[in-house]
């Protein structure tokens, strides 16, 4: 690991200003991303921006017919909390099922997003309710905050603070586990509000997590899972690894999308 000037900052203003004067810095939520890339001299940030100690960034509220996570809000904390089990238990099993007790308990939902692996959970979630991200500096739909693998809208300077998601009655999360990662090498988060359906897709898509067109118009007709038999998605455009193959996970996106809409009508 190479020299670094590390940060506390207590206040979002103190990290953008931090932000705007180191520009190699880099911000530290969770880092179980950052820290083993820099362990092994792959990433040389200027310094760190800790944003451990900065208030009013952690915790889950219910805002009228929304549910705002704060972007340093762990995921073990989230997958407990009262009011987003109660207001949209679907959501809180994302971050439940996300990699090991270590990890949940010191990844954040800020960290992960920001990051945008393409295997991660809580992307699939934005997309699949219609989140939308609140950053210091403006409000981001989750249709355009993702542009592609470890690529988002966040420009430079540009911290996250919270996140909204809009409340879905039916909602509901599958995903295909790497036995060891405990990543999604499928994952499928499905939701229904008002007329409004969403299916999205993460860990199968070279570009990241995305949104099955074909698969939400079918589900307009009859939010069932029979609405979605015989449908597949083309295997161009998948992850293939030693893992899983393209043509293997397009077939896990049908059988997940299935799975989710029938545990969302359950």
């Amino acid at each position: 690991m190479y020299n670094f000037t590390f940060h506390r900052p207590t206040t979002v203003r103190q990290a953008a200003g931090l932000l705007s004067r180191n520009p190699e810095a880099k911000l530290l939520a969770g880092g179980h991303s950052l820290l083993p890339v820099m362990k092994q001299r792959l990433a040389q940030p200027s310094a760190l921006v800790d944003l451990s100690q900065v208030e009013g960034l952690s915790g889950v509220e219910l805002k009228g017919r929304s549910v705002v996570i704060g972007a340093m809000s762990r995921h073990a904390d989230v997958a407990k909390s009262d009011v987003l089990r109660e207001a949209m238990p679907a959501l809180a099993s994302v971050p439940g099922s996300v990699g090991d007790p270590q990890v949940r308990n010191r990844g954040t939902i800020g960290g992960s997003i920001a990051n945008n692996d393409p295997n991660a959970d809580y992307p699939a979630a934005l997309l699949g309710l219609g989140a939308t991200v609140i950053t210091n500096k403006r409000r981001i739909a989750a249709d355009d905050f993702f542009t592609g693998m470890f690529s988002t809208a966040l420009e430079d300077g540009e911290i996250i603070t919270k996140v909204s998601f809009p409340i879905a009655k039916k909602a509901a999360y599958e995903k295909f586990k790497h036995p060891a990662s405990g990543f999604a090498l499928v994952g499928v988060f499905v939701s229904k509000r008002g007329s409004e359906i969403r299916v999205a897709v993460t860990g199968a898509g070279s570009s990241g997590v995305f949104r099955v067109t074909s698969f939400e118009e079918a589900l307009k007709k009859r939010f069932s899972p029979k609405s979605l038999e015989g449908l597949t998605i083309p295997a161009s455009g998948m992850n293939s690894d030693i893992h899983a193959s393209a043509e293997y996970r397009a077939h896990l996106v049908g059988v997940m999308a299935r799975r989710a809409v029938a545990k969302a009508t359950a």
